[in-house]
């Protein structure tokens, strides 16, 4: 995907979400140990690469998920994060997504010229259930960094977060369901009861996918595949566009990026029915959605 920045791979479980852990199942197909933590050695410096006309791949505008397959704060990542943190610095007109579930480490990880945060990165806890939403949530908002989110994955607690709403720091939620093997189920009235709180606030709501297990009207359905999830999950309506959030992106010089300059995502047929569609860099082109020729 071309939204993913992952600089290194590999975690160590640390709360109820990370029990069914999508990257250990998927490592463990290829015979590889998920706790087992490297520096990627070709995606490393991927905001940094340039196609054959010296333009830049990740165009200005786009923004990439960080660490998709670990933690941008995990301990074992402390002797890379200064370098990681140099390419967000230079990637100044990138918004860059960080997701953690060790917000309790942010504070001593950040960059010596960090002042107020950099308009360029939107930082995220994961509130997986409500004992980790009133952990994770009152150090979000102690920090300085100018966009803030919290991401409801693997949503397999019922969670309210309507006391944290009123600081008007929040700009964002998200919310998925659980895969793989041992997936819990998921609850449409744990979904809808996080969406209204949103929705009260005026805060963009994403329901991302059902997960495996989706329970409505007592009735449990079984929904195999990222696709048909993020699918019903569109279907469903939950999803809620509340204030725009917007990011003063910059050049090298410092300089603002006029908007006509700013990457704008397009979107296919199949993107249409996609729950991630609010929060996507849009169609990559790639064709397989295209029917076969004859």
């Amino acid at each position: 995907m071309h939204d993913i920045w992952n600089p290194w791979h590999g975690c160590k479980k640390c709360s109820e979400g990370c029990l069914n852990c999508y990257m250990y199942f998927l490592d463990s197909l290829r015979e590889k140990d998920g706790s087992e933590i490297y520096r990627s050695q070709s995606g490393f410096r991927y905001p940094l690469s340039k196609n054959r006309d010296g333009r830049y791949k990740v165009k200005s505008g786009e923004m990439l998920r960080v660490c998709m397959t670990s933690d941008f704060f995990l301990p074992e990542a402390d002797a890379w994060r200064a370098e990681a943190w140099d390419i967000i610095r230079d990637r100044s007109d990138v918004k860059f997504f960080l997701l953690t579930k060790r917000p309790e480490r942010v504070a001593d990880c950040l960059p010596a010229d960090w002042n107020g945060g950099w308009e360029n990165v939107f930082f995220n806890v994961t509130a997986e259930n409500q004992r980790r939403a009133d952990e994770r949530i009152p150090i979000l908002l102690s920090l300085p960094f100018r966009h803030k989110g919290i991401m409801c994955a693997p949503f397999i607690g019922p969670v309210s977060i309507k006391k944290y709403l009123p600081a008007g720091q929040i700009e964002q939620v998200l919310c998925d369901g659980e895969n793989y093997g041992g997936a819990r189920p998921c609850r449409y009235e744990w979904v809808k009861s996080l969406r209204d709180e949103c929705a009260e606030y005026d805060v963009t709501f994403v329901f991302c996918g059902t997960g495996r297990r989706f329970i409505k009207d007592g009735k449990e359905y079984r929904i195999e595949g990222n696709s048909l999830q993020s699918r019903q999950a569109r279907l469903s309506g939950l999803s809620y566009r509340g204030k725009p959030i917007s990011f003063d992106l910059r050049d090298r010089l410092g300089l603002p990026i006029a908007d006509e300059s700013l990457y704008r995502p397009h979107f296919g047929e199949r993107c249409q029915t996609c729950g991630m569609q609010p929060i996507c860099n849009g169609c990559t082109d790639c064709g397989k959605c295209k029917p076969p020729r004859d």
